[in-house]
């Protein structure tokens, strides 16, 4: 609270002094008054919330995708050196493209409509969890998988009751990397001819120099982000409570 207490203010008095133009730095109070705006009236015929509903379709729908692919493919690739061998150079080489340079080619491919945008964001996050999850199954201590195998377990048994478990707190980690990838792809994914979002509405709002309702599209995705980051740490505690304890 005093880190944000310290922020606003600093904010408050840049805006009073006139450090910097109106334009460039809206007061607070002009986020404030662009914020009832958006929401009452809304921003080019679509309110705040209506976007804010779209963002988080969108977003949630790729991140479960990611998190289900990611995590079985992960498991794959740490247990088998053919499959990690087939699909490792192909992540490597994704990884570091940026998500705008696949714009075209998903607009070619899967057309304007929703699909595109859900894929885009979806891309971009499915190598976090990968890796996080090949970490994790790679790292399940080796004294637990022998005690397994001398106790008669199976492979599978092993796979499901000592080395997921002990890789679950690397795929929460991924998952939490993961939805900050994810929301930060969407701009990109909302320029797909998207007529709602936040993302879209912070792009619209940035090419007319509105800069008040860009802080509030701003602040609603890092507010939005952060929910959904506390939620994967609630999920996270009742799933691995041992986790920092050992």
């Amino acid at each position: 609270m005093l880190a944000l207490a310290v922020a606003m203010g600093t904010w408050w008095s840049l805006s009073v002094l006139g450090v910097f133009p109106r334009f460039a730095l809206p007061s607070p109070g002009d986020v404030y008054h662009a914020f009832t705006s958006t929401v009452s009236t809304g921003y080019l015929s679509v309110t705040l919330q209506q976007d804010l509903v779209s963002s988080v379709l969108r977003v949630g729908v790729a991140f479960l995708g990611a998190v289900l692919i990611g995590t079985a493919v992960g498991v794959l690739m740490a247990e088998s050196r053919f499959i990690f061998g087939l699909i490792d150079p192909f992540l490597q080489f994704l990884r570091p493209i940026p998500p705008l340079a696949f714009i075209p080619l998903f607009v070619v491919w899967f057309g304007i409509g929703e699909l595109p945008k859900v894929l885009l964001i979806l891309v971009s996050t499915l190598p976090v969890i990968i890796i996080n999850t090949i970490s994790g199954v790679r790292g399940a201590p080796r004294q637990r998988v022998e005690v397994a195998q001398c106790l008669g377990a199976t492979r599978g048994e092993i796979l499901r009751h000592v080395v997921l478990p002990s890789a679950l707190p690397e795929i929460f980690t991924g998952m939490k990397v993961g939805v900050g990838v994810a929301w930060s792809t969407l701009v990109a994914a909302e320029l797909i001819a998207a007529q709602r979002g936040l993302g879209w509405l912070v792009e619209q709002a940035g090419q007319e120099l509105q800069t008040a309702i860009v802080v509030v599209g701003i602040i609603v995705i890092g507010i939005v982000g952060y929910l959904m980051e506390l939620a994967i740490r609630s999920l996270e505690r009742a799933v691995v409570p041992w986790r920092g304890k050992t």
